[in-house]
C-alpha cells in the first residue's frame, strides 16, 4: 500500500460487558481519533459477545473487506477470553504458547505469580507478531490484517504508539469544525448545496446543548487542507447571509 490510496479499518469490540451496558465502550473513539489521525479511515464499528461462532465469522467477513482490522476485548485470563483462539480457528492457524511472550510475563510477574490462569494470556494463533504492552505486561497480538488488543481502555491506549509504524496509512484525515447558534432545519438545504458542490469532502452536521442554548456543529473532513477551507468560507457565506451566530466550544 502506498501513500494517497484510501486505507482503510473496521473496529471490533468483543464482550458481554459492552453489550449488557456494565462497561462504557470508549475504545471506538480512542481507535477511531489514532486510525484518522495516521490516514486510516474507519469504514464500521461492530459489537459482539464472547461467542466464539460469532467471533470467527465476524472477523472471517471483515478481514476480507478492510485493510486492517482492530479487536479489543477478550485476551485476558478468564474463561470468557477466547479471542486468541477464535482468531486461530478463523486462519486455521495452531492455537499455541508464544515463547516470546511467555518469557515477557514470566520476567512480568513475581516468582509463583505466574499461575494457569494467566499463563492463558500467552496462548495465540501461531507465528503471531506481538503487540507490546508498555502498562500491564501482556502483549497484544497480529496475525494477518487483524490486530487484537485489550479491552481495558487505559492499557489499549498505551499499546498504540507501538504499532504506529506497523500501519500503512494514506494522508491524515484533517478536519475543521464550525459550531453555530442555530438548528438543523435551519440550514439543511444551503448544507446540503455544499455538500453537492464538493461531493470529496465529508460534510457532517451535529446537535448540541450548552449553557441552556441549542447549536449545531458543522464538522468538515478531508485529507486536503485546501477543500476544507473553501469548503469553510461556502458555509461561513450563508451563515453570514443568515445572520447566524457562530460561537466557541
Amino acid at each position: 500500500m502506498t501513500k494517497n490510496t484510501k486505507v482503510n479499518a473496521a473496529i471490533l469490540i468483543i464482550g458481554n460487558e459492552i453489550l449488557s451496558g456494565r462497561t462504557q465502550d470508549t475504545n471506538t473513539s480512542t481507535l477511531a481519533t489514532w486510525l484518522n489521525s495516521i490516514g486510516v479511515k474507519v469504514g464500521e464499528v461492530r459489537v459482539i459477545p464472547d461467542i466464539e461462532k460469532i467471533i470467527i465469522d465476524t472477523l472471517t467477513l471483515l478481514s476480507k473487506n478492510y485493510d486492517y482490522v482492530f479487536t479489543t476485548g477478550g485476551i485476558g485470563p478468564t474463561h470468557d477470553d477466547i479471542t486468541a483462539e477464535s482468531v486461530s480457528k478463523t486462519f486455521g492457524l495452531k492455537y499455541e504458547i508464544h515463547k516470546e511472550a511467555f518469557k515477557i510475563l514470566e520476567a512480568y510477574y513475581k516468582p509463583g505469580e505466574f499461575n494457569e490462569g494467566r499463563q492463558k494470556m500467552v496462548w495465540m494463533p501461531e507465528n503471531a507478531n506481538l503487540i507490546l504492552n508498555p502498562t500491564s505486561g501482556a502483549p497484544g497480538f497480529n496475525v494477518k490484517n487483524v490486530f487484537c488488543l485489550p479491552g481495558v481502555p487505559s492499557i489499549l491506549k498505551s499499546m498504540l504508539g507501538g504499532l504506529t509504524n506497523t500501519i500503512v496509512g494514506g494522508e491524515p484525515i484533517l478536519s475543521l469544525t464550525i459550531s453555530l447558534r442555530t438548528v438543523e432545519s435551519e440550514i439543511a438545504s444551503s448544507l446540503t448545496k455544499v455538500q453537492n458542490d464538493n461531493q470529496d469532502v465529508e460534510i457532517g452536521s451535529y446537535p448540541f446543548f450548552q449553557a441552556g442554548k441549542l447549536g449545531v456543529s458543522i464538522v468538515i473532513r478531508s485529507e486536503d487542507q485546501s477543500k476544507i477551507d473553501n469548503c469553510n468560507s461556502q458555509i461561513l457565506k450563508f451563515v453570514n447571509d443568515k445572520k447566524i451566530e457562530v460561537v466557541d466550544r
